[in-house]
């Protein structure tokens, strides 16, 4: 995967030796341009989960490429999680995706990698939320709204960082809501974009409030679109008009 996309990288870097080169080649990703006139470019952030890390929780390092305003790869590394949340395994897991070929999931200190999936259930009621941990980041309020009238009685899991995107791709979630605070609102894209293919490629749906797709092509911020909306193509749906509803309620 990583061969493939370097193919397509500047050959102008080289090998990166010493601090002096090391700074060059940092500069080198400046972006000075306009990104809406980028037809390829990556998206890196380095520490997402700002809190969680803080605090010893959860957090990711996240890199995804975009092509023609799509992510095509996506990386996720997520230091304090282990393979499965529920048991004290291995700490540490790889999460990657390229488009069309599946998500994957391995140990970050080994070479093991397994194909990962949503699962597959289509009662809602059934289902389990995945949400922030900060109520500043997420219009919580609303969330539970929205879990009450899909009959959801399991306690939301409320994390920090992209590691939501995670567990929701190896199933150990079912719906991902990100309704924003502030109506007035726009998502950066580094938040969302490496997270967004791996469940897409784990067999999920990831979407906005109103069912539109995630448009990484306009910059920074996902500014055609208005919160996150992800689940699995059996509930995906049935989420969106929970979110309908209460939205037209407030």
């Amino acid at each position: 995967m990583v061969s493939r996309t370097l193919e397509g990288e500047d050959r102008n870097i080289g090998y990166i030796e010493g601090r002096e080169r090391l700074l060059e080649v940092i500069e080198h990703g400046r972006n000075e341009r306009n990104e809406r006139s980028c037809n390829r470019w990556w998206i890196i952030d380095p520490i997402d989960g700002t809190k969680g890390f803080l605090r010893g929780g959860q957090y990711a390092v996240c890199l995804a490429l975009v092509e023609n305003g799509q992510p095509c790869l996506g990386v996720l590394g997520c230091p304090n999680l282990r393979r499965n949340i529920e048991d004290n395994d291995d700490l540490g897991v790889l999460f990657y995706a390229c488009k069309g070929e599946g998500a994957y999931q391995g140990i970050l200190n080994g070479n093991d990698k397994s194909l990962i999936h949503m699962n597959n259930i289509e009662n809602v009621v059934d289902a389990r939320v995945c949400q922030s941990h900060a109520p500043g980041h997420s219009a919580l309020e609303t969330h539970k709204k929205i879990i009450d009238v899909l009959g959801i009685t399991k306690p939301p899991i409320e994390l920090d960082s992209q590691v939501k995107y995670a567990l929701l791709a190896r199933g150990e979630s079912d719906i991902y809501l990100r309704l924003p605070v502030d109506p007035n609102y726009h998502e950066k894209a580094w938040d969302h974009a490496a997270g967004a293919l791996i469940v897409e490629e784990a067999g999920g749906i990831v979407t906005d409030v109103y069912g539109k797709a995630l448009d990484f092509s306009k910059g920074k911020r996902l500014s055609e679109n208005h919160g996150i909306v992800a689940a699995s193509k059996y509930l995906h749906a049935k989420v969106l008009e929970a979110v309908m509803f209460i939205l037209k309620k407030q």
